[in-house]
């Protein structure tokens, strides 16, 4: 069977990690997340979704 390649050199094939601008639904800021938005679900920026994890 083949060898799986596991690690930093995998990761860095891929590139820079894409970025979405998207504004929080929470205190309407401007934001990026590491994902793309979806219509009708809500995005927050970093402070409002450590909030909300508490």
């Amino acid at each position: 069977m083949g060898e799986f390649r596991r690690g930093p050199s995998r990761d860095r094939d891929r590139g820079p990690p894409k970025v979405f601008k998207a504004i929080c639904a929470e205190c309407k800021q401007e934001c990026t997340v590491p994902f793309e938005p979806t219509q009708g679900r809500p995005v927050y920026c970093k402070e409002c979704f450590a909030k909300r994890r508490r």
